[in-house]
């Protein structure tokens, strides 16, 4: 209707310009209004673009498969609240922790593919599926990328009652002390798991594992020194360090982080390993490529806003906002690297 409408309004306009212009020829007549169409023809796309149907047209469902205050939480619930103010429809978090972020992807992976699921992931979904034997979701088949949001380092911290105030005076403590003392992390296999493996086989150390269902209760059971050693995303940890209710000692990034800069990478320190944790997007495979798109828009539009960027990096977030095809990419390549790093740990969960 839309195109129907324009496009008898062109030609009108376009029969005005010939009447005006008696010497023109037919042809030249024929190009003014081919070229008017087909700029109404853009027009209409870039619109429709915009608006896909009359999406959203009722609440959104954002699965988050990890407790509340963890940094993918965090995440979703800003994307979440500016997503809402954008498109005057609620996107609401629904958080399905449980089996290392498992149950709540498998969720999304078996939700209608309307655009009315979305999944915000963190590492966990690309590694889950090289530490489990089986897991509830396939994650090249099951789902569309959006994009790849954010990415932030893991931590190592400590409770103030550990003596030691660098990476190597904790490695002695430990040593000192072989079967004392464990380490908290968001769950078996999530980046920030991995990152304390390598850390423990590196330096040969007695540390007992820890898992639990997300950043938010790792860094909760740290802070009353329940588990006086933490590896978890940077991202949950900031505002602890900062109150000093925990001592950070190492990020696992390639440089030191803006909201952390005094805090040295494990690289420096000699151990040669970077891991970060990722915030990503993704809708149910077969959603509506117009659907799809739309969300990458926003997304992307508010990741690149200035308030954004500085609640990101007051969080520890670095901005990503990558397109559809480059996380495809990332998936691809980290499912791959995480897969060679469980193999030489043996950290394969049955």
């Amino acid at each position: 209707m839309i195109v129907r409408v324009t496009v008898s309004r062109v030609t009108a306009v376009a029969s005005r310009i010939a009447a005006r212009g008696r010497g023109r020829s037919i042809i030249g007549t024929l190009i003014v209004v081919g070229t008017l169409i087909a700029c109404a023809v853009c027009w209409y796309t870039a619109a429709t673009a915009q608006a896909p149907g009359n999406y959203p047209n009722r609440p959104v469902r954002v699965i988050v498969p990890f407790a509340v205050a963890g940094p993918t939480d965090i995440m979703a619930r800003l994307m979440a609240q500016k997503l809402s103010e954008r498109t005057g429809r609620q996107f609401y978090i629904e958080n399905v922790p449980g089996a290392g972020g498992n149950m709540g992807m498998g969720q999304a992976a078996s939700a209608h593919p309307d655009g009315y699921t979305i999944l915000f992931v963190s590492s966990s979904f690309v590694v889950n599926p090289s530490l489990y034997a089986t897991v509830p979701y396939d994650p090249i088949k099951d789902f569309e990328p959006v994009t790849l949001a954010a990415v932030t380092p893991n931590l190592l911290s400590v409770h103030p009652s550990i003596p030691a105030r660098t990476v190597s005076e904790l490695v002695e403590l430990i040593r000192a002390n072989p079967g004392k003392y464990n380490y908290a992390s968001p769950g078996a296999g999530t980046t920030s798991h991995l990152s304390g493996e390598l850390f423990r086989l590196s330096f040969a150390l007695d540390l007992v594992h820890v898992p639990f269902n997300g950043s938010g209760p790792a860094v909760a059971a740290a802070v009353p020194g329940h588990t006086p050693i933490v590896f978890a995303a940077l991202s949950s940890q900031v505002p602890q360090v900062k109150a000093g209710r925990l001592r950070a000692l190492a990020v696992t990034s390639k440089h030191r982080s803006s909201a952390l800069p005094d805090v040295p990478t494990l690289t420096e320190l000699g151990l040669a390993h970077v891991s970060e944790t990722i915030q990503g997007v993704l809708v149910p495979a077969a959603t509506p490529k117009p659907i799809t798109s739309f969300l990458h828009r926003e997304i992307t539009d508010i990741i690149g806003t200035a308030d954004m960027k500085a609640k990101f990096d007051a969080i520890g977030f670095e901005p990503a906002g990558t397109d559809p095809a480059e996380f495809a990419a990332y998936i691809r390549n980290d499912i791959a690297k995480w897969s060679r790093i469980i193999d030489e740990a043996k950290l394969k969960v049955q």
